[in-house]
């Protein structure tokens, strides 16, 4: 079992950046590759990016590549997602997740989530 906790989140201008922080405990999180999903309202939670258990693969979605950065730090059980030039339609709750393969990009292969941290982008 793992349990996970989003931080970082906030209000920032569009070209903005923000960092996001998921802090586990309970079972380490090397244990598992990680995601992160982001939910709308009135929209189903879409996958964001995922990282394998040491760190070495990633895959991000497309509206998000070339902006956003998934990384890890297994030794802190932490995952984080650095997100740079971000646009209101970024504008969500943001969820880490856990997995048993990086590849995965669909809300239900994801086990444990955290309680999920607000991101709001203005323009």
């Amino acid at each position: 079992q793992v349990q996970l906790v989003e931080s970082g989140g906030g209000l920032v201008q569009a070209g903005g950046s923000l960092r996001l922080s998921c802090a586990a405990s309970g079972r380490t999180v090397s244990s598992y590759a990680m995601g992160w999903f982001r939910q709308a309202p009135g929209k189903e939670r879409e996958f964001v990016a995922a990282i394998s258990r040491s760190g070495g693969s990633t895959r991000y979605a497309d509206s998000v590549k070339g902006r956003f950065t998934i990384s890890r730090d297994n030794a802190k059980n932490t995952v984080y997602l650095q997100m740079n030039s971000l646009k209101p339609e970024d504008t969500a709750v943001y969820y880490c997740g856990t997995s048993f393969s990086y590849s995965f990009t669909m809300a239900q292969n994801f086990g444990s989530w955290g309680q999920g941290t607000q991101v709001t982008v203005s323009s």
